[in-house]
């Protein structure tokens, strides 16, 4: 289907050229302010049409018109002015005291608004203001720019995506990933559309905003508006960069030389010297590759509009057969009839990924192999040497054959027909699908499976769809001072999701690898599986804006959900929220401060938000089937006397619970919005969030049930902080420009409840330490009432002794060491995160960079932990810093290996020069530019990088032989605009 959709778009875009017409004159000339300086941007518009250029950087135009023809010059910040059209004209624009926050327009979902009439906490970021650099996920954009949005790339793999996370985590099991709205289309998935047709990003953070989504906006809603043509705009563009990474730390382990030194001075016996010296990190990796480029188009004729896009990525990945490849193509065309009162807008996403990510089981070998072994043999055959997780790291990744396609597709049609004056019906109507294909075999050769199944090979498929309808009224109107919004709809969501597997072993064979599954001999039960299912979601929603005088706010939301997820007692759930400010600088009384404090508004809001992410479809009802997902779950069999065979059979694997819901949070926030000389801009958030009905899998008797096992909405979880956030502009001169945007945000985590009458857990183990020798069940976190998620518990070590042991706090006192002397260790919760940018702009050139930071979250090091140990010597590497140390111990999880986790990171210093055109030059704009990517972190953390994944109760805030290096990048770009 990719095929097809991609050849749809391209035929799109060759063909979408054409539509631009010609004029009988051709005006040009120039804008100015009143001190005579160029105005670049400025709107040039043929009045009563829909053509319309920009003014360059030298606040030149040109634009063919008819003769005899008016044209309007608009511009944020200027008074709109309109003169004749001529072949040369010299336009002044007068400027105009206006606040930003008077025009600037956030989406607000099911609709926009300006940003002064807003009532909820809503944060923005344009395109201008994009982290910038090599971007694979579009959730990298926003990286450090919003108060209280942590974005956390937790591995250098270009094929991984991020994750994101809103005023801290409401859920323990259900997922803390906010709901994605693309261009009016919920839960679509924000990868589908490409970064570079990315225009804005608004994102709804408190309850009173997220309310209008109900079950599914408790994380917090991110709004994604795409790029469309101007009106009357006709432009093309090309954008392209290269770039060059390679891995920004490596542990310092051993080196060949240092191993064979300790050997000497310590006499130690049994030591084998393969003769060669090989850095085991440095071998998997290499000097990685991107090339990037996109061509997009804008053009427009009459009523007819459309903006249109190809681009292509190749991302290396600095170790080796990893990478990344994406083709990715849009089409957005606007239709305006009935005299303009109809609006159509369709559009047309899609994009194709191949890829193969890197096993991370294959870090651990690098830190354990001795240095001295050769990568290959004399004869070009791999070096394998016996021993546990000892298998060569290289051999270990050429063995596997895997490749992985990911297809991603969005399409909608949206209508918006004015009815009469002020009253709107919008229908928006998507289709979304996501598909995903696995491809992978590890040949004969292979130590760690291979080989004792002689290879095996797997083909899987999985898909998805959302096809939605969402319709709504909308009505606006002012009487006097009065000023009201209505807006009413309704929403229906059918999601379908499907796959399907096969597994083989024992080929004859490794020519064939995954291409060929029938050549397999080996087959066992549960090597071949499908399935599929689906869920409803239908929602009515409204809600009501008014104000008074522009002076006082007041907005309410409601929203009914019901959903085929939640169980029969709990079909429907309401979800409501109120909000209103005080915009205290248009009182009479602060006439004498409006020169300096332009704006000074007050925000109250409240409102109750659901997350039914974690609630799988049929999870509420009674479910049969051969054995239960669960570990410690049953198979089930019956005997046939006929036959005197057992039968595979099927029995309950799932208790029904009629009253499985949402989880609701609801949130009071309290906020400052200032601006002074209309220059700087400042908000200050304050809120407090409480999530009841966690939902938590609890152990339950049998009787009366006939599973051990049930999911149930219980716990409570509570959430608090403040964020600010300045944006300043700093100096704004013709020759000279410094911005700066800083955000600075807290949150406070507690798990209030975890258990009831009904369901009773006193504390759950989480954090496994797989993979480490010694280790084996040992969990080093604890969920409990009162501790935070991803709490560390375990023994506090007060010192090393002098024969190199730890010694541990006895806390209770009985002369021993035992599990009651367990105790909380650290957290993995921030408590806060930073973010800071600057773009400075002399003459043609521009200059930015960005830092961002998390800092008080603590994180294990269980990497270290494991190979810190002399021991592990001759046989198996250590660090350098092994040999330095006291410790003379064997891995042993304690208090000890807990470290700050603190950092700031410099993520991107851009430089670039746009190149000086003459004015009636074919190519209207070009900048060249280089950029730098992570070139330093500041933290005290000993891993390779203190951003790690923080998220889940798997491995929460741990390093254990998973961290694939982050990579330090240098790139080159070209953009032009023809």
């Amino acid at each position: 289907m990719s095929r097809y959709i991609v050849g749809l778009l391209i035929l799109t875009f060759v063909f979408a050229r054409g539509w631009s017409q010609g004029g009988n004159i051709t005006a040009r000339g120039t804008v100015v302010d009143t001190a005579g300086l160029p105005l670049a941007g400025v709107t040039v518009m043929i009045s009563g049409t829909n053509k319309a250029t920009l003014t360059d950087d030298k606040g030149n135009f040109v634009i063919e018109c008819p003769a005899g023809s008016t044209v309007k010059f608009s511009y944020i910040g200027y008074k709109t002015i309109e003169q004749p059209a001529d072949v040369s004209m010299h336009v002044v624009m007068t400027e105009e005291k206006i606040n930003l926050d008077e025009v600037v327009v956030v989406g607000i979902g099911y609709g926009t608004m300006r940003k002064k009439d807003l009532t909820g906490s809503i944060s923005s970021v344009s395109s201008d203001k994009f982290a910038k650099g090599v971007i694979t996920t579009s959730e990298q954009l926003i990286q450090g720019k919003m108060a209280g949005v942590t974005v956390m790339r937790t591995s250098g793999d270009p094929s991984v995506g991020a994750s994101v996370r809103l005023r801290g985590g409401t859920s323990l099991t259900a997922g803390n990933s906010p709901l994605y709205v693309v261009d009016g289309v919920p839960g679509a998935d924000i990868n589908t559309i490409s970064p570079s047709d990315i225009e804005s990003v608004d994102v709804l953070k408190d309850a009173s905003a997220a309310a209008i989504y109900g079950s599914r906006g408790a994380n917090g809603v991110i709004i994604i508006t795409t790029k469309k043509a101007k009106a009357g705009q006709a432009k093309t563009e090309y954008s392209t960069y290269a770039a060059v990474s390679q891995s920004a730390k490596n542990y310092d382990m051993l080196s060949a030389n240092q191993w064979r030194e300790y050997v000497r001075k310590n006499h130690v016996v049994g030591a084998v010297d393969y003769g060669a010296n090989t850095d085991w990190q440095k071998a998997i990796q290499r000097t990685a590759y991107t090339q990037y480029h996109n061509l997009s188009m804008d053009g427009s004729a009459n009523n007819l509009s459309y903006h249109a896009s190809l681009n292509y990525l190749d991302n290396q990945g600095i170790v080796i057969e990893n990478y990344l490849k994406r083709l990715g193509g849009s089409i957005t065309i606007n239709h305006k009839a009935l005299n303009n009162r109809l609006n159509l807008d369709f559009s047309l996403n899609s994009n194709f990924d191949k890829y193969r990510p890197t096993d991370a089981f294959v870090f651990q070998r690098t830190l354990n192999l001795n240095p001295t072994i050769p990568v290959h043999n004399p004869d070009g055959s791999f070096t394998e040497i016996e021993g546990l997780n000892y298998e060569n790291p290289v051999a270990f990744i050429k063995n596997r054959s895997q490749e992985e396609t990911r297809n991603r597709f969005l399409g909608y049609i949206k209508s918006d027909l004015e009815l009469f004056e002020g009253f709107h019906w919008v229908t928006n109507v998507s289709y979304n699908l996501g598909k995903h294909d696995y491809s992978f075999y590890v040949n004969s050769l292979d130590r760690t499976e291979g080989a004792s199944v002689k290879g095996r090979g797997q083909k899987a498929t999985d898909e998805y769809s959302n096809q939605q309808l969402e319709t709504y009224l909308t009505y606006d109107n002012t009487f006097g001072d009065h000023t009201i919004g209505l807006m009413g709809g309704y929403s229906y969501l059918y999601n379908m999701y499907q796959g399907f597997g096969a597994v083989r072993r024992g080929y004859s064979t490794d020519l064939f690898l995954y291409n060929n599954l029938a050549a397999g001999l080996d087959y066992r039960q549960g090597d071949v599986y499908s399935y599929k299912g689906d869920a409803k979601l239908i929602s009515f929603f409204g809600r009501v804006n008014y104000n008074y005088q522009s002076k006082y706010y007041v907005t309410a939301t409601l929203r009914r959900d019901g959903s085929s997820k939640f169980g029969k007692n709990n079909k429907w759930g309401l979800f409501p929220s109120a909000s209103a400010s005080w915009r205290i600088s248009a009182e009479k009384f602060m006439e004498p401060l409006r020169n300096v404090l332009t704006n000074l508004k007050l925000r109250v809001g409240y409102g109750v938000t659901g997350n039914q992410e974690g609630i799988p479809s049929y999870k509420s009802i009674t479910l049969l089937g051969q054995s239960s997902d669960d570990p410690q779950g049953y198979t089930y069999f019956s005997y046939d006397g006929t036959t005197g065979k057992w039968l595979t059979a099927y029995g309950i694997i799932q208790n029904p619970n009629p009253d499985l819901k949402w989880e609701q949070t609801a949130q009071t926030n309290i906020g400052i919005d200032a601006s002074l000389y209309n220059r700087i801009n400042i908000t200050i958030d304050y809120y407090r969030k409480y999530t009841s009905d966690l939902l938590f899998t609890y152990a339950v008797p049998q009787p009366p049930y006939l599973y051990g096992k049930m999911l149930a909405n219980v716990g409570n979880l509570s959430n608090n902080g403040l964020e600010i956030t300045v944006n300043a502009a700093l100096i704004q001169r013709k020759d000279f420009s410094w911005n700066v945007d800083l955000n600075f945000a807290t949150n406070t985590q507690k798990i209030d409840k975890l258990s009831n009458q009904l369901y009773t857990t006193d504390a759950v183990p989480a954090g496994l330490l797989t993979g480490i020798r010694g280790m084996s069940g040992v969990q080093a976190q604890l969920i409990k009432e009162g501790y935070v998620a991803g709490t560390f518990y375990g023994l506090v070590c007060d010192s090393i002794s002098t024969s190199g042991k730890y010694v541990y706090h006895d806390f209770d006192g009985d002369g021993k060491i035992t599990d009651k002397d367990k105790t909380v260790i650290g957290d993995v919760q921030p408590d806060y995160t930073a973010g800071l940018s600057m773009s400075f702009t002399y003459r043609q050139f521009d200059l930015g960079f960005s830092f961002y930071g998390i800092f008080g979250q603590d994180l294990l090091n269980a990497s270290y932990m494991s190979v810190m140990d002399d021991s592990r010597l001759p046989t198996y590497n250590v660090p350098d810093a092994a040999l330095k140390d006291k410790l003379k111990a064997p891995a042993d999880y304690s208090s000890y290996w807990i470290e700050d986790g603190s950092f700031v990171r410099l993520q991107n210093v851009t430089l670039g020069y746009t190149l000086p055109l003459k004015t009636n030059s074919w190519i209207k704009r070009a900048r060249i530019y280089v950029n730098a990517e992570n070139l330093f972190v500041i933290t005290k953390y000993s891993g390779l990088d203190p951003e790690i994944n923080l998220d889940g109760l798997d491995f929460p805030g741990i390093e254990v032989f998973n961290a694939y290096p982050k990579p330090r990048t240098y790139s080159v770009g070209l953009n032009v605009t023809f």
